[in-house]
């Protein structure tokens, strides 16, 4: 059995939790065959992207990629604001890999017959840029998984690239030599458009990997833009929009008579807790948790100590760590030989903060950056500084 960490733990054992060896060590499925590379189609005139439409159409998954550039407009006061600038969008589906020229291509409406139909499913490996620049030229995507974000789940932030996964599902070396190229030259030499070509295709080749062996890992990350019911004010910090710190959300909410009380803002994280579904969605509730310091939440948090997902097991024990759950370190402990390397570092924050050796953090404040939410990390908080947000926040739970 484990041996909590406690006020009076050795400083050699606590020394020992900085050794976190790196790199995923768990048992990965022995690798697979590519399938044999199908047709590519260059598409730069209107016509041409209808029969590609006519063609995607009949298949019910759809791997992207986009390529894009950076730039820079100009504001008043001499100021640049950067953007993006859709180049191309490659569209694999078996035997087919269409590569759209979205600068010769004003009008790129046509593909919204499969890229908004909630009934295609549309992969992709890292979601979010990809998505904000698409929704640019008025392409949303209403059905998809984010490979990267599944991939993530398994084997951990490090080894979640598409390279890194490649190499694992088909033991592949991906070349990336050409990925900061400029794409919007033109004509593309063949080897550039082979290259983008390829980043769908093996983003398709990985989806039937992950299919055949980690299916539950794809049924987590499945994205619609619809998600599970949870407390109005809970939601923008879900969705990582909230422009102000849990506190103040809180106290904004009571005003408005949204929040009666503290019970009611337990039980309303408890009921989130147990209905979310999406790794990403939780790992962020546990995070308000936290930052709440909703104590009364422990056993829930506790339980995912031994969640599926890297990222719920993750969130739990900072989580822990966090509230200063002590009894807890015992739970924690067992992380620390987690396959998973982000969970054991987790796991050893979380320990090393239990232990009483390191000063606690300042309370995180959130800030939004290009519509995602960062967090910034202020100094130590002395025991006086604690004791003063924790008794302004029961003030303004009515406590």
């Amino acid at each position: 059995m484990a041996t909590a960490l406690n006020d009076k733990t050795p400083p050699a054992e606590l020394e020992s939790l900085d050794n976190v060896q790196p790199g995923y060590l768990g048992i990965s499925p022995a690798p697979g065959q590519l399938p044999q590379k199908g047709a590519r189609m260059w598409v730069d005139r209107p016509e041409q992207l209808l029969q590609a439409v006519n063609i995607l159409k009949q298949s019910k998954v759809i791997a992207v990629d986009a390529e894009f550039t950076t730039v820079r407009s100009h504001l008043q006061g001499d100021t640049s604001a950067p953007s993006h600038r859709l180049a191309l969008l490659q569209l694999a589906i078996e035997r087919h890999c269409f590569v759209v020229d979205t600068l010769r291509l004003n009008d790129l409406s046509p593909l919204t017959a499969v890229i908004a139909n909630p009934d295609t499913i549309i992969l992709l490996h890292g979601a979010g840029s990809d998505m904000r620049v698409m929704a640019e030229r008025g392409l949303n995507v209403a059905h998809y998984y984010d490979l990267e974000a599944a991939s993530r789940s398994i084997f951990g932030q490090h080894e979640s690239s598409l390279a890194a996964m490649l190499q694992r599902a088909f033991n592949v070396r991906l070349d990336k030599s050409l990925q900061r190229t400029d794409w919007t030259r033109r004509p593309l030499p063949p080897a550039m458009i082979a290259y983008a070509a390829r980043d769908a295709e093996m983003t398709l080749a990985l989806y039937t990997w992950m299919a055949q062996h980690y299916a539950w890992a794809l049924k987590l990350h499945e994205n619609t833009s619809q998600m599970e019911p949870v407390a109005a004010w809970i939601e923008p910090f879900l969705r990582g929009t909230a422009s102000v710190s849990a506190e103040m959300a809180v106290a904004a909410a009571k005003a408005q008579g949204i929040i009666l009380d503290g019970a009611q803002i337990v039980d309303e994280c408890r009921v989130a807790l147990s209905n979310l579904i999406h790794p990403m969605y939780r790992s962020r509730l546990l995070r308000l948790i936290a930052d709440l310091s909703l104590v009364e939440l422990v056993t829930d948090i506790e339980l995912l100590l031994q969640a599926p997902t890297s990222d719920e097991r993750a969130a739990s024990a900072r989580a822990l760590g966090r509230l200063g759950v002590k009894p807890a370190a015992a739970l924690i402990q067992p992380l620390l030989q987690d396959p998973v390397q982000d969970v054991r570092k987790s796991a050893q924050t979380a320990l090393r903060n239990l232990g009483g050796k390191v000063p606690r953090p300042q309370g995180p404040a959130a800030k939004i950056v290009d519509g995602a939410r960062t967090w910034t990390i202020g100094e130590p908080t002395t025991a006086e500084d604690e004791s003063d947000w924790k008794a302004r926040l029961r003030a303004m739970m009515g406590e």
